[in-house]
């Protein structure tokens, strides 16, 4: 057996059907691929209906699964309200919900514009709880088990230099968490969460390590383990985790990192050591190739 295998045995989901924010994409993509082939029926959301729309054809070749396509930000309360209703008619087993759309990006915290900071905990704080209390609220309704399942990170209770907006947004996201498992217990609901180390992805690596920053830091170099992480490994966890094999595991944190947190807290710490003049440097960069 190998990390980067599929580890639940066929049929695991069979019968089930999950809603991904961030699905397009990504780990969000990944994890939604390996739910299909379990048996999983799919929700998938998101901002680029190009995208949706060709993750959804792959899943569906690759699994046989239905796979529904809803855009829209997770920013919009009653775009998610519209999601959700026509959701539940599409998909009446609906009874999962992986919380993994996100925002970041590295910065200085005295550099951030207020506007900057927002769009983070917008998208990841609040289009966690819309998202998670629109469907719960679906749920009670119609007296339906379900599980939500958000992607946080390491430093939601370490905190992290350059990543202050993402800090705060998942730290949030680990206290609703925390907190709804035990409050909505009464209606069989449960949450979990995840918190990844790195497992680069094209459009969050670009973001986190633009201009060349992989170069002069790599991450690798502070993991134990010495790898990234395997997007099967994430995806392994994400579908046990909403499966009916962890039935007693609610408002738990777990984390996959290889070790990283553990051997130096704070992710992007090792930043401290770049000069502000690199600062400056990189700032233009980002602002050219968004001019391009």
């Amino acid at each position: 057996m190998s990390y980067k295998e599929e580890m639940l045995q066929p049929g695991a989901l069979k019968g089930k059907a999950a809603m991904i924010t961030g699905g397009g994409s990504g780990l969000g993509k990944s994890m939604g691929r390996y739910f299909a082939k379990l048996g999983a029926d799919l929700a998938i959301i998101g901002r680029n209906e190009e995208k949706l729309e060709k993750a959804a054809k792959e899943i569906e070749a690759e699994s046989g699964q239905k796979v529904y396509c809803y855009p829209a930000d997770v920013r919009d309360y009653e775009r998610l309200s519209e999601v959700v209703e026509q959701a539940g008619k599409d998909l009446p087993h609906l009874s999962i919900l992986v919380n993994n759309a996100a925002g970041n990006f590295i910065s200085p915290s005295e550099r951030l514009s207020h506007r900057a900071f927002d769009a983070v905990v917008d998208i990841v704080l609040k289009g966690s709880f819309y998202m998670t209390q629109l469907l719960a609220k679906h749920w009670i309704a119609e007296k339906m088990a379900g599980t939500v399942l958000s992607i946080t990170t390491t430093y939601a209770w370490t905190g992290s230099p350059y990543v202050v907006p993402s800090a705060c947004a998942k730290a949030g996201v680990l206290a609703m968490t925390r907190s709804l498992a035990v409050e909505w217990s009464k209606y069989k609901i449960r949450l979990n969460a995840i918190a990844p180390g790195p497992f680069p992805t094209e459009g969050a690596w670009s973001r986190l390590m633009p201009g060349g920053l992989a170069e002069k830091f790599d991450p690798k170099k502070i993991i134990p383990v010495g790898r990234y992480g395997e997007h099967q490994e994430l995806a392994n966890l994400a579908a046990y985790l909403v499966s009916d094999y962890s039935a007693f595991i609610n408002g738990e944190v777990v984390t996959i990192d290889g070790g990283e947190w553990l051997q130096g807290a704070g992710e992007f710490s090792p930043l401290l050591d770049l000069p502000e003049v690199y600062w400056d440097q990189l700032e233009a960069q980002v602002k050219r190739s968004r001019n391009k």
